[in-house]
């Protein structure tokens, strides 16, 4: 369930998603139970011309986008502290293409960990096991976005543990399941910081 929903999360609409994820914390034993799976499931991914609806991914909206973009990738792939797991490449000699790119940041503070690319990139941080309330204070504290947010847990006092930690973090939360997808006008949708007033539309 989490690697569909980091997935999905992630690269649906190419990131271009108010909501999309675009930075994870994961503990060192999940990551070392997901990673390949993770890894595989993201070089299934097929990007191209959406009339044929094999594509996963289509192009990035316009060229101020994709360099944008391209340009977060570059100086990842400079950075020491980063590794690029998956994609990393992009073509626009026929449109705006990027490949679903995942870096995995040593530094939590790292540009793409803090910045928001609005793209098919996804930034992962590892952190030790034993670390779990100190990494929800470094992901309260890390962006002054705070639009929607998850976590994915298996013991109901990580999760209550979390959504204390994390109350004014996203104005819209979710447990479980990946932080984008709400159907507009339904359920409660609200942000706060850099991400808006936090007023709610829908009920």
């Amino acid at each position: 369930a989490l690697v569909v929903a980091i997935l999905r999360g992630a690269f649906e609409f190419q990131g271009q998603k108010c909501s999309a994820a675009s930075r994870a914390y994961i503990p060192q034993s999940v990551w070392d139970d997901i990673k390949d799976e993770y890894i595989t499931e993201v070089n299934k991914i097929t990007v191209g011309d959406v009339a044929d609806f094999s594509n996963y991914l289509g192009a990035v909206i316009d060229r101020k986008a994709f360099d944008s973009i391209t340009g977060f990738i570059d100086r990842a792939a400079a950075n020491p502290d980063c590794d690029i797991v998956t994609g990393g490449t992009y073509d626009d000699s026929t449109g705006y293409f990027i490949q679903p790119t995942t870096i995995v940041c040593n530094d939590p503070k790292s540009e793409t960990m803090v910045k928001e690319i609005f793209g098919p990139v996804m930034s992962i941080h590892v952190y030790p096991d034993d670390e779990f309330e100190a990494t929800l204070a470094l992901c309260d504290g890390t962006s002054e976005y705070a639009l929607t947010g998850s976590i994915f847990a298996t013991d109901r006092r990580h999760i209550e543990t979390a959504v204390k930690a994390l109350r004014y973090s996203a104005g819209n939360f979710y447990i479980n399941d990946k932080p984008t997808g709400a159907v507009v006008g339904q359920p409660p949708f609200g942000a706060a910081r850099g991400s808006g007033t936090n007023d709610k539309a829908g009920s």
